[in-house]
C-alpha cells in the first residue's frame, strides 16, 4: 500500500478496526477514512454504494461484524446470519464495482469444522460440520471469504482473508453476558474483588483448550498480509499457543489481582473442545506475534479500568 493511498477500515471503531487504525498510523498511513454506524450502516446496500462511489477508497480493510460470545451466538442465530452477511457482501462488493485496488476480509477461526484436526490448517475449512453454538456466525463469514475467492476467480480481484484466533484488547466488549471470554473473565474478576466476594463462578468445566491473540498484534499481522499476501486461500492468524478455560482464569485472576475460590458451572455450554490454529503459513511469510497473554491481560485490563463504560456494552 502506498502510505498516501486512501483506505476504508470498515469496523473503525471496533476493537479490531480501531486496533487497525493505530496500526496503520503508527506505520505512516495519514489518508484513513471511516464512518460510525450512525454514518454509514453497512447492512444498507444503496447506502453502501453510495459511500464507496464518492469516496473510492483503494483499500480496504473490512473488520466490521456482529459479534458476540455463546450466549449471544445462541439466542441470536438468525440476526448475526442475516446481519454480517449483509454488511459483508455490501461492502465487498461495492469494494468491486469502484474499482478497489485490494481488500483484506477479517473471518474467524470459527469457520472451521467442530472437531477440525489440532492444530487447524486452512485446508480443513468445509471438510466437515460446524460447531452448532456459533454455526450462524461461521456461515456468514465463510460466505465472505468465499465471496472474495470467487471475485479473484472471476474477475481477477486482490481479494484476501485473515482467520484471527480469540481476540482480546482494547475497546473489547465487556458485557456481563454477551462479551467473549477472556473479558467477560476481567469484568467479573475485578467485580468480585471491588465487592470483596469469597468466590467465582465461571460457565462450563474450564477443560476446552483456546488461543488468544492481542488485537494490535492482530491489526499488525493484517497490514502485513495487506501488503505481502495475495491469494485465494485465507491465512490463520494467532499465537501457535494453547492453555485451557481453567488456567487462563486463574491467570487473569492472578492479574487483576483477586484470591477467592473459583468456582464451575457445569450447566453452562462449553463449545469447541479444542480451537488451535496453525499458523504455519503466516510464520513462512515472516510474521509473528509479539504479545505474551499475562502481558495482553495487564494491558486489557489496564484498558477497562480507563474506560468503565465499555462495560455497559
Amino acid at each position: 500500500m502506498e502510505k498516501n493511498a486512501k483506505i476504508f477500515v470498515a469496523g473503525h471503531k471496533g476493537m479490531v478496526g480501531s486496533a487497525i487504525v493505530r496500526e496503520l498510523k503508527k506505520q505512516g498511513y495519514a489518508n484513513i477514512i471511516g464512518r460510525s454506524h450512525s454514518e454509514l450502516d453497512l447492512c444498507r446496500q444503496d447506502a453502501v454504494e453510495a459511500f464507496f462511489s464518492e469516496e473510492k477508497p483503494e483499500y480496504v480493510f473490512l473488520a466490521a461484524a456482529k459479534v458476540g460470545g455463546i450466549m449471544a451466538n445462541s439466542e441470536a442465530l438468525a440476526d448475526f446470519m442475516y446481519e454480517n452477511i449483509c454488511l459483508e457482501m455490501n461492502v465487498i462488493h461495492s469494494a468491486w464495482k469502484n474499482g478497489c485496488k485490494k481488500l483484506l476480509f477479517l473471518g474467524s477461526s470459527c469457520i472451521y469444522p467442530r472437531m477440525a484436526p489440532q492444530p487447524m490448517p486452512e485446508s480443513c475449512l468445509l471438510t466437515s460440520e460446524l460447531e452448532k453454538t456459533n454455526e450462524a456466525y461461521a456461515l456468514a463469514k465463510i460466505s465472505g471469504l468465499k465471496y472474495c475467492e470467487y471475485l479473484n476467480r472471476q474477475y481477477g480481484t486482490d481479494y484476501i482473508s485473515a482467520m484471527p484466533t480469540n481476540l482480546y484488547g482494547p475497546n473489547d466488549n465487556y458485557h456481563p453476558t454477551h462479551s467473549h471470554v477472556l473479558p467477560a473473565l476481567i469484568r467479573r474478576f475485578h467485580e468480585a474483588k471491588i465487592n470483596g466476594l469469597k468466590e467465582v463462578t465461571c460457565w462450563g468445566t474450564g477443560t476446552p483448550l483456546r488461543e488468544f491473540l492481542y488485537v494490535d498484534d492482530l491489526a499488525n499481522a493484517c497490514v502485513f498480509l495487506m501488503n505481502s499476501y495475495s491469494g485465494n486461500e485465507t491465512v490463520n492468524v494467532g499465537t501457535g499457543k494453547e492453555l485451557s478455560i481453567k488456567e487462563l482464569t486463574e491467570l487473569t485472576a492472578k492479574v487483576i489481582g483477586y484470591e477467592g475460590e473459583i468456582k464451575w458451572d457445569t450447566s453452562k455450554p462449553d463449545g469447541t473442545p479444542r480451537k488451535l490454529l496453525d499458523v504455519s503459513k503466516l510464520e513462512g511469510l515472516g510474521w509473528k506475534y509479539k504479545t505474551e497473554l499475562e502481558e495482553g491481560i495487564r494491558l486489557s485490563y489496564e484498558d477497562f479500568l480507563n474506560n468503565p463504560m465499555r462495560a455497559e456494552r
